[in-house]
């Protein structure tokens, strides 16, 4: 054998074409996401888009067949990005009911700090035709299911009652999250988290405990009679 050491093989890298395609896709997903929750999905060209990219239109439409498809794939990307944060947060907690504070936490803070983007999936997706089935509908469903798992999780360990179906209370909390943050979505007010959160937590759980076991039936006391030698009648 020679002195010389063996060289490492060269660590593979994806084609050029593939990298860059990748990262024009991702400017473009970002430029879109930012036009879109500034002036409104209606209000935003795709020409406005490309400029922001520093492409021509064309090669958007290269990646993306219509703007409709563009503001579908802006929401993938940010459903996947909320359930990847969500479910590393939910590995680092012990019990069903502080996973269940921070499911509810945790998505009041997204509607907090992305209310376009949240006023764009409620109006301009999710009541349309090709929402359901879609891409989008199916990480929408994922994102939920954090939450359903929370729940069954309390039902099996016995932290939480098993007599409520789970896609009621998922509907339940979602639902009301919405109702309750939808005048600082369209722009009037503010949205407290901590005590919204703090309200709905306890509002929840206090009806998903188990209720406490009925003490057992009082005996009526019997009276002692003292044997007086007075015949009893």
């Amino acid at each position: 054998m020679s002195g010389r050491k063996a060289r490492r093989p060269a660590a593979v890298r994806p084609p050029a074409t593939r990298r860059a395609r990748a990262e024009r896709v991702e400017e473009i997903l970002d430029a879109a996401r930012a036009l879109f929750c500034e002036k409104g999905y209606a209000q935003t060209a795709v020409s406005e888009i490309a400029a922001r990219v520093g492409v021509v239109e064309g090669l958007v439409f290269k990646y993306f067949p219509s703007k409709r498809a563009l503001l579908l794939e802006v929401l993938v990307h940010w459903y996947d990005t909320l359930f990847d944060d969500c479910s590393r947060e939910l590995a680092t907690l012990a019990t069903p009911t502080e996973r269940l504070r921070r499911v509810i936490v945790r998505h009041l803070g997204a509607i907090a700090a992305n209310p376009l983007l949240c006023r764009l999936m409620f109006l301009e997706v999710r009541s349309e035709h090709d929402y359901h089935g879609s891409a989008l509908h199916a990480r929408n469903r994922r994102y939920t299911e954090l939450l359903v798992g929370v729940l069954a999780q309390g039902i099996a360990d016995g932290s939480f009652r098993s007599d409520l179906p789970l896609p009621l209370l998922r509907d339940l909390v979602y639902g009301g999250i919405e109702h309750l943050s939808w005048n600082y979505l369209c722009g009037r007010g503010t949205l407290d988290v901590d005590s919204l959160a703090t309200q709905l937590v306890s509002l929840v759980l206090d009806g998903l405990r188990m209720p406490a076991a009925a003490p057992p039936a009082a005996r009526r006391p019997t009276t002692a009679v003292a044997d007086s030698g007075v015949p009893r009648r």
